[in-house]
């Protein structure tokens, strides 16, 4: 555990440097003692909201070890009860000290999504649940000033950050007390580093 939330944040900033840098020391904490010492129980500093995508395991670009992160992971970084529920575990039962919705750039789901809006393109199955989830954060970043595509996943991950507190009275009590630090940010696919996106999250009414 850290002696401040910050430091939690910056712990994770100083492993994606190493990662960039080819440095990394994470898998060094991976291997079979590791495996055996948290056997029995984990105290995992952090929790990562972040998408399924498989060029984003937020454990690798983080340079973590086992144990060190709680990972929720959906396409798009949808929060439905399953995934609440899950936050709600590392914020309520494990203690974790910081709160990180991880979104990237190149996100099919927000593709999708704004797809949706643009196109009534609605797509087939379950994915159509997903798109039309984000949907409404589309029109949200598009009325606040994103035109882009990546202006427009980094605004879903701050509107992410929203609807915990929204939805969650375990999430928003442990941010409003300041045991828990919540950052939105952002990765990108092709340099790999992570920046955090510098925003007000207004505080559930």
């Amino acid at each position: 555990m850290f002696s401040d939330q910050k430091s939690a944040w910056n712990k994770l900033l100083d492993g994606n440097r190493r990662w960039l840098d080819d440095r990394s020391t994470g898998a060094g904490n991976r291997g079979a003692d590791r495996r055996a010492a948290l056997s029995q129980s984990q105290a995992p500093f952090a929790l990562v909201v972040g998408c399924a995508d498989s060029r984003v395991p937020a454990e690798i670009l983080f340079d973590q070890g086992l144990g060190d992160l709680f990972v929720v992971r959906t396409a798009g970084h949808v929060v439905d009860s399953a995934a609440l529920g899950s936050v709600e575990y590392a914020v309520g039962m494990l203690g974790v000290s910081l709160i990180v919705v991880l979104g990237h750039e190149g996100c099919g789901a927000v593709a999708a999504a704004t797809g949706v809006v643009d196109n009534a393109a609605v797509p087939a199955g379950y994915v159509r649940d997903i798109a039309e989830r984000i949907a409404p954060d589309v029109l949200r970043a598009r009325h606040d000033g994103a035109t882009t595509p990546d202006e427009i996943g980094a605004r879903h991950s701050l509107y992410t950050l929203d609807l915990l507190r929204e939805r969650s009275s375990v999430v928003d009590n442990a941010i409003r007390s300041g045991a828990v630090e919540a950052v939105a940010a952002q990765y990108c696919l092709s340099t790999g580093a992570v920046t955090e996106i510098r925003a007000a999250v207004p505080a559930a009414a």
